[in-house]
């Protein structure tokens, strides 16, 4: 595959990553996580070159951390670039409840400081090569917050810092304090705002944009024709693009993407994921995955390279109905 680099002297990675939140969190929240399926899916997507691991202290809670250090014995932690974040909370639901808990942002310093400490311990290591603010506090000057946060690169345990979801202003603040290497948020065919804003200055300055669910939770991939497609429990049942109406509608947008695949030969999920790819030099995206055959169909995307008449046809596609949430 393909590669890149975390910043402009980061480490090179692929140009595709691995998302891991979905394997213990938020996607078909009532079945049976599978870890040793998923444990060879992260091992694999490193043998594949998708060396970007990303994961969060408050997917799980906590346990998604844990699968991921598993996941990294046996020589596969000095193979992957490691990502976690900070700056979540999440509130409890009652198993089987199927419903999404819910999450308040912590950029408290003190939070910080000790929550680096234990996603080390769960990750079995001593450092992460890059400790994301998963979401601006609100309630404490970004400042404070983004000064624990190059604590944390100053004591080793943090490579590289980055922000998740934040604007360009949030962005320019923290630069302000020390160099910010990433930016993660969403972006796909059907959410295309930081496109006009994030990811342009992310490429003047010499930042890699990462975007989560860049299959749009999986609806760009065809998968889903209706609502009822969505597994019981699954927190998707709750987003507004989801909802039935809605749904009907955005199915234009994979139908185009379904019209490009089949000129170029390669899969709906691939094109997505292809189109992304193409949005600058340093945009990868990290699509989460359970499935080892998954895995493989996302990696090849980082070697298809789009026509500008493809993505001339993929940029027309039509605004989604709905809210991201």
């Amino acid at each position: 595959m393909r590669t890149t680099t975390l910043g402009t002297n980061g480490p090179e990675v692929g140009v595709i990553g691995l998302g891991c939140m979905g394997m213990s969190y938020a996607y078909d929240m009532d079945a049976e996580h599978d870890d040793g399926t998923s444990i060879s899916v992260i091992r694999g997507a490193i043998e594949l070159g998708a060396t970007l691991i990303d994961t969060a202290d408050v997917y799980g809670p906590y346990t998604n951390e844990e699968l991921v250090g598993r996941a990294l014995r046996d020589g596969y932690r000095e193979r992957a670039v490691l990502s976690t974040k900070v700056g979540l909370e999440v509130s409890t639901a009652p198993k089987g409840s199927g419903t999404m808990p819910g999450l308040t942002p912590n950029g408290r310093p003190e939070h910080i400081r000790e929550s680096i400490d234990g996603s080390l311990q769960r990750l079995g290591t001593d450092h992460v090569d890059l400790y994301l603010l998963h979401r601006v506090d609100p309630q404490v000057p970004l400042e404070d917050s983004w000064g624990a946060m190059a604590q944390t690169v100053q004591d080793g345990k943090a490579r590289a810092i980055g922000l998740s979801e934040a604007g360009v202003e949030q962005i320019r603040l923290a630069q302000a304090v020390h160099p910010v290497t990433v930016v993660q948020s969403e972006l796909s065919l059907w959410t295309r705002d930081r496109l006009a804003d994030v990811v342009p200055y992310c490429e003047e300055q010499g930042m890699a944009f990462l975007p989560f669910s860049p299959l749009g939770r999986g609806f760009l991939t065809g998968r889903f024709t209706s609502f009822d497609d969505l597994p019981a429990g699954d927190m998707r049942r709750r987003l507004p693009r989801f909802q039935q109406e809605n749904m009907q509608a955005n199915l234009a947008i994979v139908e185009r993407v379904r019209d490009v695949a089949e000129r170029v030969g390669a899969t709906p999920a691939q094109v997505a994921l292809a189109w992304v790819v193409a949005q600058g030099r340093r945009v990868i995206p990290i699509p989460g995955t359970k499935s080892p055959k998954y895995l493989r169909e996302n990696v090849m995307a980082g070697d298809l390279v789009l026509s500008d008449e493809d993505l001339v046809m993929l940029n027309g596609a039509p605004a989604p109905e709905g809210s991201r949430y």
